[in-house]
């Protein structure tokens, strides 16, 4: 591992920590393998702090390096590279660590090498085919004419008019059961699947998963068990909360769009609200 990686987070104001982890981890009810190198943001005493796990079986192969560091814009890309016997690469994943808004954040990104082609490769499709006549300095801001962005969800402008009993108040958005709601004042579903969630099953089980698992373990029944729609099409208006972030406020309907963070092959990644 590089020496210098302390030094590295210290030029974007953060410090960084390492943590050998297990081969595998449990959810839910099996075990999955863990990426070889992953990260996190959590906090000790002193704040914030990364927090990069490494997986211990491998850590003698693992070769973890910064691409770029940006200290003015407090943003650096982080490459994790698995190595076989000869030294040849097995497995590569990038990260871009920084500062948004009020706190530390982490995503992984495509196989970029910029701080710049990072933060594009985390926007949906549907924002590159808006943004032309767009400056590459106002792409990155928060807001634009494009859109507006809270954390990993984008807002975009949207021509509908939903019929009134069909609107929802305070509902949450959500990338998977596991991580925070963003909650929006007013919002608009169309279209997806119906699902039942419950902390044993983050991402939601279809009907049909449901009343076989309850077949297979009829404990399961007692389960906390909510029902949600999977990856439907989302429209929100009005304020659009968080605790980590400022709120932001849709005077009109817009489109929300999720961001396309990377994530290890053993989670998955869905829209659940």
């Amino acid at each position: 591992m590089n020496p210098n990686l302390k030094e590295q987070f210290r030029k974007i104001g953060a410090r960084v920590k390492f943590v050998f982890v297990d081969a595998e981890e449990r959810i839910g009810f099996t075990r999955v393998k863990q990426p070889p190198a992953s990260l996190d943001v959590i906090e000790d005493k002193e704040g914030e702090i990364f927090q990069i796990n490494i997986r211990r079986d491998v850590s003698n192969k693992l070769d973890l390096s910064v691409l770029e560091v940006l200290p003015k814009d407090k943003h650096l890309v982080l490459l994790a590279r698995q190595l076989d016997d000869d030294g040849k690469t097995i497995s590569k994943d990038h990260f871009l660590c920084g500062h948004d808004e009020r706190h530390l954040f982490v995503a992984g990104v495509d196989k970029v090498s910029t701080v710049a082609a990072a933060k594009a490769s985390l926007k949906p499709a549907e924002i590159f085919s808006q943004e032309i006549g767009v400056t590459n300095e106002k792409r990155n801001r928060r807001k634009t004419k494009v859109f507006k962005r809270q954390g990993e969800w984008f807002f975009t402008p949207a021509n509908i008019e939903p019929k009134p009993t069909l609107i929802l108040k305070d509902e949450p958005l959500r990338r998977n059961n596991r991580s925070k709601a963003h909650i929006a004042e007013f919002a608009y579903r169309s279209g997806g699947e119906e699902v039942r969630v419950c902390s044993q099953f983050p991402n939601g089980l279809t009907q049909e998963e449901y009343k076989t698992l309850i077949a297979d373990n009829p404990k399961a029944k007692y389960f906390n068990w909510r029902n949600m729609k999977r990856n439907a099409a989302v429209y929100a208006k009005g304020k659009i909360r968080h605790a980590d972030h400022a709120t932001v406020h849709l005077d009109t309907w817009h489109r929300v769009l999720m961001n396309t963070e990377r994530f290890p092959e053993n989670i998955t990644v869905v829209f659940l609200d």
